[in-house]
């Protein structure tokens, strides 16, 4: 069984990507020589280099934000910086260009953690900060179990715990305000500038959410027993709510309301902790930490089917644009990637740790996977049409994220759907780039690279990043939104020539 590795590890600050097929057919090991030769020959993509200099501002021109500073939003790679979070500064900036503002929305960030987290966090500040605390005591709480080998609280201090989506065609964001809250902003209602908070008695322990895709304006949202399913409804247009559902119906804006429409049990109340909806809106799938299966629900039926690989909890699961495809990744540092044909599987596994983030190209033929313990990130190509599950392994090294940052991970990745913008977040790394969100500039063609365009900084003191994701249905480019431990949640323009207008 092989291993990929670079041919002379001193001769990079990275190491390079290690990963194997799980299983070691004679193909397959035949396959993994081919990919460990071509990783070892072929030229890693020019990145930024920086110089000599000790002074950010100087290494990194206009793309390093200063400490004090707000990033405001991108004009074609230069990252526009205020003093203070106002909309004034955005009306100087992209609202000429866009003709509006995306305002950004406060949030409690304290009411996202428990009491027993928020007092493990207050015992623990000065020993690795308010949220690596508070995730110690969700590990503490409720995994200890699960994991045998690896101490609970490394796996979840680099788990993406809460969620951010954008509606496939509304300018409407929904994202985790609390541990049993959700918060919708939609800005295209002039009426109604104020969030609508949704909140339920079934709605407990919000992890993550997604808008369904096709569904009109219809939310699923992860919770401790389950999944959510909110739906707008209108005067004289009511939303349909299944039989034997606790709903509750929330007004909004001009005449919107949000009702709770249906409830999905999983199975013997296991906390649901990722979802991924099928392109077409029919089929909702659902993962847990606390299970090592996942589930495909037919919405309309109410009915789920568990799919089961391996051990260990999961970490994450995503559904590829086109639908052909489905990545399901665990704890463990394995992942399957099936085709959904047939719902055939081919299993992969990394010995840089488990993995953090996935991101589908725009076609569904590429997907790029970051890992908790590598700066480097994997890109597994398709090399025939679906159903096929053959796939070779690209490295995209970010060397800029260890030789600026010193971080020795990724945390959250997002790509947007014209597959020229990347934003990812970092564990650790030393002060000055702490908390900071990378952007970077795509090429796919005729190999995948990424070049450093900057870094986003939110507002407050030391904020940190807790979900990252793009609006890629906005006409005149896509827009990054973030939620931050300050307590805000904050959308970036992201406006570059080389975006094709519709």
């Amino acid at each position: 069984m092989a291993a990929f590795h670079s041919a002379s590890p001193s001769s990079s600050p990275l190491l390079l990507l290690l990963l194997i097929p799980a299983v070691g057919t004679k193909a397959r090991r035949e396959r993994a020589s081919k990919i460990e030769a071509f990783l070892c020959s072929s030229p890693t993509p020019i990145p930024y280099t920086p110089t000599h200099s000790q002074n950010p501002s100087e290494k990194m021109a206009l793309s390093y934000p200063q400490p004090g500073s707000v990033t405001i939003c991108e004009i074609n790679r230069d990252l526009i910086t205020a003093d203070n979070l106002s909309d004034d500064r955005a009306e100087e900036t992209y609202a000429k260009i866009l003709g509006t503002v995306f305002s950004p929305v406060p949030f409690q960030y304290e009411t996202l953690l428990t009491v027993e987290e928020q007092e493990v966090a207050a015992a623990a500040q000065t020993k690795g900060g308010l949220l690596s605390a508070a995730l110690q005591a969700v590990s503490t709480a409720s995994l200890r179990p699960l994991f045998l080998l690896t101490p609970p609280v490394k796996l979840l201090q680099d788990v993406d715990l809460y969620g951010l989506s954008w509606h496939q065609h509304k300018n409407i964001l929904a994202f985790v305000s609390g541990p049993n809250h959700v918060t919708i902003r939609d800005y295209e209602d002039s009426d109604g500038k104020d969030p609508c908070v949704l909140i339920n008695e079934s709605q407990k322990q919000v992890k993550s959410l997604e808008w369904r895709p096709n569904g009109g304006r219809m939310l699923s949202v992860a919770c401790k027993g389950g999944i959510c399913i909110w739906a707008a409804s209108y005067p004289g247009n009511p939303a349909l709510v299944r039989g034997g559902v606790t709903s509750s119906t929330l007004s909004r804006g001009s005449g919107t309301r949000w009702t709770l429409v249906d409830f999905l049990q999983s199975h013997d109340g296991e906390q649901i902790s990722s979802l991924s909806w099928s392109p077409d809106g029919r089929y909702l799938a659902s993962a847990s930490f606390e299970n090592s299966s996942f589930t495909i629900w037919d919405v309309a039926q109410g009915l789920g089917r568990p799919i089961r690989r391996g051990l260990g909890g999961m970490s994450l699961i995503k559904w590829s644009p086109s639908g052909d495809y489905f990545i399901a990744a665990k704890f463990d540092g394995t992942f399957h990637i099936w085709e959904t044909n047939t719902w055939t599987s081919e299993p992969w596994s990394s010995t840089n740790g488990f993995v953090t983030g996935a991101t589908w190209d725009p076609d569904g033929q590429m997907i790029l996977i970051a890992f908790s313990e590598s700066t480097t990130l994997g890109s597994l190509h398709f090399a025939s049409k679906p159903p096929s599950l053959d796939a070779h392994l690209v490295p995209v090294e970010l060397q800029e994220i260890q030789s600026l940052t010193r971080s020795k991970g990724i945390e959250k990745i997002a790509w947007d759907g014209s597959g020229e913008r990347l934003a990812l977040s970092f564990k650790d790394g030393d002060d000055l780039y702490k908390g900071l969100v990378a952007i970077y500039d795509v090429r796919r063609t005729p190999l995948i690279s990424a070049s450093l365009i900057g870094f986003i900084r939110g507002p407050g003191v030391n904020p940190k990043p807790i979900a990252l994701s793009f609006h890629d249905k906005f006409k005149q480019g896509p827009l990054l939104s973030v939620t931050w431990s300050s307590g805000m949640c904050c959308t970036y323009p992201l406006i570059f020539r080389t975006h094709v207008l519709p």
